[in-house]
């Protein structure tokens, strides 16, 4: 049997493209020979849809749009993830569903058993967990369907009580095709390969898995499809972060016993995942998808000659193409005629348009007009703000102007500890690196160089400073970032506490004033851009603090 695996980069809501697309994988794969065709999790809709969910119109036409898809299906089946209504007046009124469709109709209809509902993931906010459990027959193959989750089970820990895919063992299946909606972050790949792997040597299966692909705000798919033998091998890898419609012959799956047994490389399809590639390409797609699902096509960004900017304005234009990203200089009294030529040099390098709007006589004007209310009081924060809003207004302004985008630059190891002006420098339409710690910005930075200098040497040696008084640098209110980060991806990746940290080396007056930091900052965050998320614990949806809190503050 010839299965076809469609990885599509799905637009929430928007069920004209959704279904088109759709359609236009189904033709192909008739065409191509393909008995059944396999697409991935709330495929119609798009993942993760949210409070659309709670509208009776959004769901009639994910329903529409089955029906409208069964039609194509003459000639071959194919399994669509929407959600369906639950037609028992008992728990949620939603499942998560994968219907097959055969012959113009939908011949079964299977849903999600195991609703995350953790970290970025809220299913069971909407759903009616499945417990019922049939495998589904075609062509004379007994399938196991299964949704993303149903399959992750293996592991020393387990969140759930009913393993579906035990259940459907025992109607003893032939195969297992899984859809999913897996998010990307710098580790997920080895871990979901290393979940399918198991999950196939297990039952000595085939396992079949289909994922999204794209940028929906802050999640980012990176696709990954994959067929995998019962033996545990690789015997399909579809690309990373690519629109893809990928074949494999079942029988072939079966009988596969050597050759790719890992993580393919997001870019080149070699043995091994590279971390800060993936990476890479994951903030360049997630900026791209931003724009095009919102019908932009300009960014503008603050240029400060510093290294997080001279990253975001390369990311922007590999994704939006360099004469539709702006990059505005806008120095004040304290800025050094390195950064000034240091901003221009990138710019220039990648032949992007650029801006020079000095702030210094706004920030003369603001400090006059509050001279009477600041009473002579010695220079401190307030005046530093003062010069990182001047800025916000001018970048918001040509953003009103032009119908720019403005990309904020702060990282994550700023945003972690409040290293930042609210209405300043962290205001803007979307927030590239805000999942990035510091050193990972200067990993970014040398990849970005690997074959030719992009971005100038100078921006990458000299210590980073914010510019707001005379002689400022970044190590005056922070650690060095080589500790900074060590900590705080233990604190917030690991959720190590403030004794597991001390143990581990770190002095306890830093880890208090870091986590101190950390908590009591968190109202900052909470007014800050969506975030790409390329991290396990990334601020945002997927990291909940209450702002009041007085945990380690």
């Amino acid at each position: 049997m010839k299965l076809a695996l469609a990885q599509l980069n799905f637009h929430i809501g928007n069920f004209g493209e959704n279904i088109q697309k759709i359609r236009n994988s189904i033709l192909e794969a008739r065409l191509a020979g393909a008995e059944l065709i396999i697409f991935p999790e709330l495929a119609v809709s798009g993942y993760p849809p949210r409070d659309f969910l709670e509208f009776d119109d959004f769901i009639n036409k994910c329903q529409s749009a089955i029906h409208d898809i069964a039609k194509d299906c003459i000639g071959i089946a194919a399994i669509v993830g929407s959600p369906s209504v639950n037609p028992v007046k008992v728990g949620k009124t939603l499942y998560n569903s994968a219907f097959f469709l055969e012959d113009g109709e939908i011949k079964a209809i299977r849903h999600k058993s195991l609703l995350p509902t953790y970290d970025i993931f809220d299913e069971y906010r909407y759903f009616e967990p499945n417990k019922d459990f049939d495998i589904i027959d075609f062509k004379g193959k007994r399938i196991a369907l299964t949704i993303c989750e149903d399959l992750w089970m293996e592991g020393t820990y387990q969140l759930y009580t009913t393993d579906p895919m035990e259940e459907l063992y025992r109607q003893k299946p032939e195969f297992i095709i899984n859809i999913a909606a897996s998010p990307f972050h710098s580790g997920q790949a080895h871990v979901r390969t290393k979940v399918l792997k198991a999950n196939a040597k297990k039952y000595r299966l085939p396992v079949i898995y289909v994922n999204h692909v794209g940028g929906q705000t802050e999640l980012l798919f990176d696709g990954g499809s994959m067929a995998v033998s019962p033996a545990g091998t690789v015997a399909l890898q579809m690309k990373y972060f690519e629109e893809e419609l990928g074949f494999v012959e079942l029988d072939g799956v079966i009988n596969y016993r050597d050759g790719l047994d890992g993580v393919l490389n997001y870019r080149n399809g070699l043995d091994g995942q590279d971390r800060i590639w993936g990476i890479h390409d994951a903030l360049v797609m997630g900026i791209r998808d931003y724009f095009g699902k919102l019908g932009f096509q300009k960014a503008i960004l603050g240029l400060s000659g510093g290294i997080d900017s001279a990253l975001v304005l390369v990311l922007a234009a590999e994704a939006l193409g360099a004469e539709n990203v702006t990059g505005v200089l806008l120095p004040s009294g304290f800025s050094s005629d390195h950064s000034v030529s240091d901003a221009l040099e990138i710019s220039k390098n990648l032949g992007t348009p650029c801006e020079t709007i000095p702030i210094e006589d706004i920030y003369q004007g603001f400090l006059k007009t509050l001279q009477p209310q600041f009473q002579n009081l010695a220079f401190n924060l307030a005046e530093e703000n003062l010069q990182a809003r001047a800025r916000a207004v001018i970048l918001m302004a040509l953003s009103n102007k032009f119908g720019y985008i403005l990309l904020n630059t702060s990282n994550k190891s700023e945003a972690a500890v409040g290293y930042g002006t609210l209405y300043g420098d962290m205001c803007g339409g979307l927030s590239v690196l805000g999942d990035v710690y510091k050193t990972e910005v200067y990993e970014l930075a040398e990849f970005v160089n690997r074959e030719q200098e992009v971005i100038p040497r100078n921006i990458i040696n000299k210590p980073p400073s914010a510019e707001l008084r005379p002689g400022q640098k970044d190590s005056d209110s922070l650690p060095d970032y080589t500790i900074l980060d060590r900590l705080l991806y233990q604190y917030i990746e690991l959720r190590q506490g403030p004794d597991e940290l001390v143990a581990g080396g770190f002095e306890k007056t830093l880890v208090d004033r870091v986590l101190k930091m950390v908590n009591t900052n968190e109202y900052k965050r909470h007014q800050s851009p969506p975030i790409l998320r390329v991290s396990s614990k990334a601020f945002g949806t997927g990291r909940r603090m209450p702002i009041v809190g007085h945990y380690l503050s």
